[in-house]
């Protein structure tokens, strides 16, 4: 599936990321209810950013988060490279965890939809 054009002018721009955040706000509250606890929105490092790190016990939820029209279209739009980039930054992250150790890690998306409850994709892949 081709990429989507890059945003034309400021405005554009604007309102992608205004819908991203939003995105990831109803992301975030999707995944409260499931017992999941944010423990981090748009986390940055020097290798990237993760969108969502959520705890729930011992598993932590490494959470990519994609406002598209489809299911399909959020899981295309995640692809290797974003993926490896992610993994990256949760290394990062895990490294400087007191608990790594006992922690597990996963990769989830979860896709935000027009007029639907966020769907929630777990495991969405595999970390090395």
């Amino acid at each position: 599936m081709a990429r989507p054009a890059a945003p034309r002018g400021p405005e554009e721009r604007r309102r992608r990321f205004a819908r991203g955040h939003r995105g990831e706000f109803f992301a975030a509250w999707a995944l409260r209810l499931k017992g999941f606890r944010i423990l981090a929105v748009r986390h940055r490092t020097r290798l990237g950013e993760i969108d969502l790190i959520a705890r729930r016990g011992d598993l932590v939820a490494i959470v990519e988060v994609k406002a598209r029209p489809t299911l399909e279209e959020a899981m295309d739009a995640v692809g290797p490279d974003t993926q490896r980039r992610i993994e990256r930054a949760a290394d990062l992250w895990l490294a400087r965890q007191k608990d790594h150790a006992r922690l597990s890690l996963r990769f989830d998306i979860v896709a935000v939809l027009p007029r639907r409850w966020p769907v929630h994709v777990q495991d969405a892949w595999r970390g090395r």
